[in-house]
């Protein structure tokens, strides 16, 4: 671990416990991460802005990736950004709106925008899209669309992805969560960003450490040496990972970055 430069992790099901928070401790070993000049990297399908607001106070020495690898961005600067073609948008509006029981959520870059969901939902919705605007069309949508998140209420895997896994591989379609699913463009994804931000920094996947508990995690356990499954995750993250670690409600990350500190500190 004494070689490790970069640390990636996920963050819902992995770094923020069941109550969608980032624990204390971690903020307390980031202090030390940062001191011995090691890369912090929160790779999430969530939007920028809702990851900035979980790590506000280090927002500026990270580095984020959001919506599953759509964006990059380091002290606001964006380093990648992968759109949906705006003429597949409409196709894609025409499917997944007729989809039963599903609500998709157009994301980019500065904001959400839901469709025709109720207000219970859209209370839902607002723990990881707090900046919205609820449209009826697909018109009302100017902004360039990075990701089509969609949402069903008891199962994402057995409801929505039989609908549109035909998509692949022209586009990336991942399970991302229990309720949910992402759309975005083939490139898309967190290992693209990842390979991207390695080259970029000039680290190798044997000084990379990764944490991830769905699908949308897979691509960038694999660029990784040190990848970790936490005990919670899907089986097939389990099936990829290098390693195990405890769940995100027992502090599964902040274990294994304790390792990582201790052996660092020693060199």
């Amino acid at each position: 671990m004494k070689d490790i430069k970069m640390v990636v992790t996920d963050m819902d099901g992995t770094l923020l416990n069941s109550n969608h928070e980032v624990s204390t401790k971690f903020f307390d070993l980031f202090k030390h991460l940062k001191k011995q000049d090691i890369q912090f990297v929160a790779a999430s399908g969530r939007p920028y802005y809702s990851i900035v607001k979980k790590l506000q106070t280090i927002e500026s020495d990270i580095i984020i990736v959001a919506e599953n690898g759509g964006l990059v961005i380091k002290n606001e600067q964006t380093l990648l950004s992968n759109v949906l073609n705006p003429n597949r948008v409409k196709e894609l509006y025409a499917l997944v709106t007729k989809i039963d029981n599903t609500y998709p959520i157009f994301c980019t870059k500065h904001k959400a925008y839901i469709y025709r969901a109720s207000e219970e939902l859209v209370k839902t919705f607002s723990e990881y899209y707090s900046a919205y605007t609820i449209v009826d069309n697909l018109e009302e949508i100017t902004d360039d669309i990075i990701k089509i998140a969609l949402y069903h209420q008891t199962n994402s895997e057995a409801h929505i992805f039989p609908h549109v896994k035909h998509l692949k591989p022209k586009l990336n379609v991942v399970v991302s969560g229990n309720h949910w699913v992402d759309i975005s463009e083939a490139i898309t994804n967190k290992g693209k960003a990842l390979t991207f931000l390695q080259k970029e920094l000039g680290v190798k996947p044997s000084e990379t450490m990764v944490f991830g508990d769905f699908n949308n995690d897979l691509e960038m356990l694999k660029c990784a040496e040190y990848s970790y499954a936490m005990a919670n995750a899907h089986p097939d993250v389990k099936a990829v990972a290098n390693f195990e670690t405890d769940t995100n409600d027992n502090n599964g990350v902040e274990l294994v970055l304790e390792q990582l500190i201790a052996e660092s500190s020693k060199h």
